[in-house]
């Protein structure tokens, strides 16, 4: 039996950043008897688990797509007494990254189940970490190669999703290699969750380099304390004065109150909100002000409403509510909220693969002509 997770967690920081799989492998085999031992992580488009020990291996089956979708345990006996399967989330502060699967002759006690279930703990922290040092992991979560825009897009993602006591959050960004001004961006500090979702005006690189500076610039206000109207208008200040009006960007910006659930918002643009409460969805509706950088010197004011226990808070880019492949009827007018009905009682990292699969059936093979993003709010306070 081991002596504790935590004598993993003093191997991973000694571990160089691109071995932290194997040095984790050795140590389930010393201390568990464990062998078949694999580590995959979720593709950009949480599709597909690739694994990382065998790069040529298979991607992950049902039992690990189980356990990534759930986020538990999940135990397997062989039925001839041989050694059991189990497979194990790897998640930090909700993001799901992927799987740790392996088998043991061990008996898997509850104990057990939850020594390993922290030692995964242990190894998703560290590969988060480790992103920042090697491309091992980037690699295998690509399975085509990005274009430059979505190389950029990427980077400044927050992640994919985020948990906190009051709280579930997800995003999405479709098409995962190809995405060029679409974005959002996520932080929580103290009492306040700070979520923005973003339509970059134009294509390709040009688009993303637009979405950067105003990124940048609203992480630049709330890091140096301000609220969302500075954060607003410091970012389309950074964006009028590189562009002069020719170029914007259409922002959604919210700050949720996590004591109380009272949101405030500054709506520039065009992504649409929308609220869940059971089976009912109404559109939130808000007074639409300019978009980041159209003009110079844009005011912003902010609006409130109140989130209730149970609501789930939807913000989609046009990307998805107006897309209108072929000579259909735009995504939102209907579709979008079948599929919305769909995600009840789904999680939001879920909720959000559930309307991206749902906005690809869509188009029905036409080539989409927008990216798009979607974040999902759950309140649970």
């Amino acid at each position: 039996m081991s002596d504790g997770p935590l004598t993993v967690g003093a191997l991973l920081r000694a571990a160089p950043p691109d071995r932290l799989p194997e040095v984790t492998a050795e140590h389930l085999r010393s201390r568990y008897a464990a062998n078949r031992i694999e580590v995959l992580l979720g593709d950009l488009s949480l599709s597909v688990l690739r694994p990382v020990l065998d790069p040529d291996g298979p991607s992950g089956g049902p039992l690990e797509q189980r356990c990534f979708g759930s986020q538990l345990s999940v135990v397997e006996p062989r039925a001839d007494g041989g050694p059991a399967r189990v497979v194990l989330p790897l998640t930090v502060w909700g993001d799901r990254i992927g799987v740790l699967r392996l088998e043991t002759a061990e008996p898997v006690t509850p104990e057990l189940t939850a020594e390993l279930t922290a030692l995964a703990g242990e190894l998703a922290m560290a590969l988060r970490t480790a992103d920042h040092d090697t491309d091992r992991y980037h690699r295998i979560r690509r399975r085509e190669r990005l274009t430059m825009a979505a190389e950029l897009q990427w980077d400044l993602l927050p992640g994919r999703s985020l948990s906190g006591e009051r709280f579930r959050l997800a995003g999405a960004l479709e098409p995962a290699y190809a995405v060029y001004g679409d974005h959002y961006d996520w932080a929580v500090t103290g009492d306040r969750l700070t979520v923005t979702v973003l339509n970059g005006h134009g294509d390709g690189i040009e688009a993303t380099l637009l979405t950067a500076i105003a990124v940048n610039a609203m992480r630049n206000a709330r890091r140096s304390g301000a609220g969302i109207v500075e954060q607003a208008e410091l970012a389309s200040d950074a964006v009028y004065s590189r562009n002069g009006g020719n170029a914007y960007v259409a922002t959604l910006l919210l700050e949720i109150g996590l004591t109380d659930g009272v949101v405030e918002a500054v709506d520039a643009g065009s992504p649409r909100a929308m609220i869940a409460h059971h089976s009912e969805i109404r559109p939130l509706t808000l007074d639409q002000q300019l978009p980041l950088g159209m003009f110079g010197d844009n005011r912003y004011e902010t609006q409130k409403f109140q989130l209730e226990q149970g609501d789930r808070l939807l913000v989609v880019s046009d990307g998805v509510h107006a897309a209108a492949p072929g000579d259909r009827p735009e995504f939102g007018s209907s579709a979008l909220l079948a599929a919305l009905r769909r995600t009840r009682l789904q999680p939001p990292s879920e909720a959000v693969g559930t309307v991206i699969r749902s906005l690809r059936a869509y188009h029905d093979g036409i080539e989409a002509g927008d990216d798009a993003v979607i974040v999902c709010l759950d309140w649970m306070r």
